[in-house]
């Protein structure tokens, strides 16, 4: 990201008008999975939790999968799941590249969007612990703990509750 001399950002997503949320296709499949493994928020002990991760065609035609792109290149700024039965955040992911962009916030609204459409009352998170705050600050309300699972997930993760209102 940079300034174009007139002080507005440039880069992807660089105004949020220019940011689209649409569900995913099955060819957005190897672009989800890249965002998952690069993303610096599972550096270091976290790495293996999203090592040989793959979102799927498969998934995407299972689920609701929503991607935020950029509105000009169709670069993916991120994107999250949600099952619904049971009402469930599966996946939320934003890009390094446009982290504090906002777009986790659009994706967080659209979310509370799709589930008041589905019906649903409450949709449950479980929190990758540094992405607590972020859960915090949209509403979501902490219900507990989900303990450490060895081998697979080797940390306690922060359990949420946002309420669709």
């Amino acid at each position: 990201m940079g300034s174009d001399g007139t002080g507005r950002r440039r880069g992807p997503a660089a105004r949020r008008a220019d940011v689209v949320v649409r569900r995913a296709e099955a060819g957005d499949a190897g672009r989800l999975t890249r965002l998952v493994r690069t993303s610096r928020a599972y550096e270091g002990p976290y790495a293996p939790m999203v090592e040989g991760y793959r979102v799927g065609p498969d998934y995407i035609a299972v689920h609701r999968v929503f991607v935020a792109a950029d509105g000009g290149t169709g670069q993916i700024l991120g994107f999250y799941a949600l099952l619904l039965d049971p009402p469930e955040l599966d996946l939320m992911f934003v890009a390094d590249s446009a982290q504090g962009l906002g777009i986790g916030r659009l994706l967080a609204g659209h979310l509370r969007e799709e589930a008041r459409n589905a019906g649903l009352t409450g949709v449950r998170i479980v929190s990758h612990p540094p992405a607590e705050g972020f859960y915090r600050s949209i509403g979501a309300e902490p219900v507990g703990t989900v303990l450490a699972a060895p081998p697979a997930v080797m940390w306690d993760r922060p359990e949420f509750l946002l309420r669709i209102g």
